[in-house]
């Protein structure tokens, strides 16, 4: 019997695997206050599992797709005179909507709406885990690959562009890695609670690093905390396993919020 036929140890593996991708992508959402952008991509995955299904294409695939062609209309629109929040308020619940209707013409295909909407970590199969590791894998190689540039790029744009950057093909890869990530976390911690997974890991670390680097590990720490935290959770007390892993990182925030205050009055 192989290790990875007990669906708690597979579930373990796919959170870890959305928590190392997830944790840095985050420190770069907080760093560009993103969080409404994070927000909108995730909501518009829901609308690209419904096209995924009515194609019969791979799930990831498509959550992929809407999520970034949201991600790049987002990245277009904002420099066009329009509000950043209002049109991300607009894009993400439009989207969202559009998702769940469309969700309710598949007749023909049987659908855990719920499992999308808030994730299903315990039925990760291991197809699943495949993807969700080749996912991650591939947006850990993007970050390293362009970390120094993305960080002169969200830092300070005009001194990217001194030293020959281009802070817009950066925003790029960000949104690429962004979609890839909201595509693996889908079967995780679903939909609706990606964001808190990019946001509060990073909020978490934030009080404890002084450098870059050291809050993308810190908020790596974090999130793969919270992943066996909740899941522990899930098991002894029957709750659902993707909200409480958000909640095991909402108390992690809690505490690091007063270590900060008793570190200021100190």
């Amino acid at each position: 019997m192989s290790l990875l036929d007990d669906f708690l140890i597979r579930a373990a593996l796919a959170g870890i695997g959305v928590a190392l991708a997830a944790a840095p992508m985050g420190c770069f959402v907080v760093w560009r206050r993103m969080a409404y952008f994070g927000d909108a991509t995730a909501h518009a995955a829901i609308l690209g599992v419904a096209l995924a299904l009515a194609l019969d294409i791979p799930v990831f695939g498509g959550a992929v797709a809407v999520a970034l062609v949201m991600a790049l209309t987002v990245s277009t629109l904002s420099g066009r005179g329009y509000s950043m929040d209002t049109l991300l308020g607009v894009l993400a619940h439009s989207a969202l909507a559009f998702g769940l209707v469309a969700v309710s013409f598949l007749t023909d295909v049987r659908i855990d709406l719920m499992a999308y909407l808030f994730g299903d970590i315990l039925a990760v199969g291991h197809a699943d885990l495949a993807v969700i590791w080749s996912g991650a894998l591939l947006v850990l190689v993007l970050l390293a690959w362009r970390w120094q540039a993305l960080l002169t790029a969200t830092l300070n744009p005009d001194l990217a562009y001194a030293g020959g950057l281009d802070p817009r093909r950066e925003q790029l890869i960000l949104t690429l890695a962004l979609a890839l990530v909201v595509a693996v976390a889908i079967k995780v911690v679903g939909v609706l609670l990606i964001a808190a997974m990019l946001l509060i890991p990073a909020a978490v670390a934030r009080p404890f690093v002084r450098t870059p680097e050291q809050m993308a590990i810190g908020a790596s720490v974090s999130a793969v905390i919270s992943v066996l935290g909740g899941l522990a959770l899930s098991l002894e007390y029957d709750t659902p396993a993707g909200p409480s892993i958000v909640c095991v990182a909402a108390a992690l925030f809690v505490l690091s919020s007063l270590f900060r205050g008793i570190g200021q009055r100190a």
